[in-house]
């Protein structure tokens, strides 16, 4: 794609998710969805592969309808209270469209079939927007509107989705679509925390941000898409290999890395709030998706690819590691120590 018409794409994103998280207004918040919607579909399509035109229909059908709702829920509020002002949502009918919008533009469980498709459509360094800038907007809005959502939609949407999202990676061959059930999976742990306490929600989208920047940026550099190729990738760049291990278990949310901060604040807060069933079903619906960031960490690890794999070992570069991914990297591992400096700020 042309540089400019890239810059002016990704200036375009920045702007929309800018003026979404920063108004007041139903109307400009909906106008700020709008301008990501149609700045991230040339990026989606760009390779003019069948595919890639498929995940770019499917997504702009998906945001319109859940754009219309977002529309309709701040409509029938203004017709019922007077009110355009996104924190003065507090008409219940208004509350349950809104939430219902909202995880159709997240993809949370039962609107999340159409991410999976469009994640593995659209080039991984697209993959990566998709699945963190993108998600910022509407995460911005339930926030904004928090203290009027309905907390029992809200615990069953996203135990669904830990569910779900653990349940369908399982049997992935296409790393796009495990990162996209992952993605499914980590929603429902900001989901059902957004009520009780909105800022572990906000914790938990930029740190999980942070380790599948990480992931995606890694698997960007080794060129690698599938299972198969991954366990060859290793020859390529190795210390880059076992970075890459190391972030896995760590967005599984094993314990002395980075991933383990927010889950173990969520299952804190979710106990002070007498919700302790939900936070026993959701730990132990993790352990599913656990699985397949194992299978993945596993395949990192593997060094000699089977015999059944027609790839050829692949030369090792010489080229230096990009220093996003050594920062990224570092924070996605070594989090956990300063994690009371954290909760200060936060």
């Amino acid at each position: 794609m042309n540089p400019q018409a890239t810059l002016i794409f990704i200036t375009s994103l920045m702007l929309g998710t800018t003026i979404t998280i920063s108004s007041n207004h139903w109307i400009m918040a909906w106008t700020g969805l709008e301008i990501n919607t149609l700045a991230i579909l040339p990026l989606i399509s760009k390779s003019h592969h069948p595919r890639a035109i498929e995940a770019a229909t499917k997504y702009f059908l998906t945001q319109a309808a859940a754009s219309a709702l977002v529309l309709f829920s701040s409509m029938t509020n203004a017709w019922h209270t007077g009110q355009w002002d996104i924190t003065q949502l507090t008409h219940p009918t208004s509350c349950l469209i809104l939430t219902s919008a909202i995880a159709m533009k997240l993809g949370l469980v039962p609107f999340h079939f159409w991410f999976p498709e469009v994640l593995q459509g659209s080039p991984l360094t697209t993959g990566l927007i998709l699945s963190t800038i993108m998600k910022l907007p509407p995460i911005a809005l339930l926030y904004m509107t928090s203290p009027s959502l309905n907390p029992a939609l809200l615990t069953t949407l996203a135990i669904l989705s830990t569910a779900l999202g653990g349940w369908m990676g399982l049997n992935q061959t296409q790393i796009r679509k495990i990162l996209a059930f992952s993605s499914i999976s980590h929603l429902g742990w900001m989901a059902i925390i957004i009520v009780y306490n909105p800022k572990l929600t906000l914790l938990n989208f930029y740190l999980y941000a942070v380790m599948t920047a990480t992931i995606f940026l890694t698997l960007n550099t080794t060129k690698v898409l599938k299972l198969s190729t991954l366990m060859t990738a290793w020859a390529k760049a190795p210390s880059l290999n076992t970075m890459l291990l190391l972030a896995l278990l760590s967005l599984a949310g094993l314990p002395p890395l980075t991933g383990f901060l927010p889950k173990w604040l969520i299952i804190q807060e979710l106990t002070k709030q007498d919700m302790a069933l939900a936070a026993t079903l959701i730990s132990l619906l993790s352990l599913l998706s656990l699985f397949f960031y194992l299978r993945l960490a596993y395949c990192t690890a593997i060094t000699l690819p089977p015999h059944t794999t027609n790839h050829m070992k692949q030369w090792r570069t010489n080229k230096p590691i990009n220093v996003t991914i050594a920062i990224l990297t570092t924070i996605t591992i070594m989090l956990l120590p300063i994690a009371p400096m954290i909760l200060t700020i936060v």
